[in-house]
């Protein structure tokens, strides 16, 4: 029961990360989107990769917390009760899959055999390739932002 209400928070901040107009307020959705997606891989005994995803998120954050609060302005209109309320409504109805698990999952070629730490190195290298190449990309962006920034004043 913890891993489906551990999902719907990851769902739900993941979503109010993408929705949020400011930029302090985004950020720490997607923060609690990286730790929550931390603790899901611990419980799955996947602790190794728990720690990869915290490190990762824990640099990823503070670029984008230091460049958010001093590159965004701040939004003029604040946001209304109702429309969090729909985009709330909209991220719980996104994760109802998760919480309510009929649906039977087509196997994989996978043997039995494979744990899911191993299996989870195994198919994730790519993406965590890819994972630092656009962290870096964000960082490099930024420093040339404020590099530039610099210059004008």
């Amino acid at each position: 029961m913890i891993l489906e209400f551990l999902t719907v928070g990851v769902i739900l901040s993941a979503f109010l990360a993408v929705y949020l107009d400011d930029a302090v307020y985004s950020v720490a959705a997607l923060s609690g989107t990286l730790i929550l997606m931390a603790v899901l891989y611990s419980l799955n005994d996947a602790i190794f990769v728990a720690v990869f995803q915290l490190a990762i998120g824990v640099g990823t954050l503070a670029v984008l917390f230091l460049s958010g609060e001093m590159l965004s302005e701040k939004p003029e209109k604040k946001i209304s009760l109702k429309g969090l309320a729909v985009a709330v409504g909209a991220a719980l109805l996104l994760s109802v899959p998760s919480i309510f698990p009929s649906i039977e999952i087509a196997k994989a070629g996978l043997s039995s055999d494979v744990s899911f730490p191993k299996a989870l190195w195994n198919l994730r290298a790519i993406d965590v390739v890819l994972q630092g190449l656009v962290i870096m990309t964000v960082a490099v962006g930024i420093a040339i932002v404020l590099h530039e920034k610099k210059g004008e004043e």
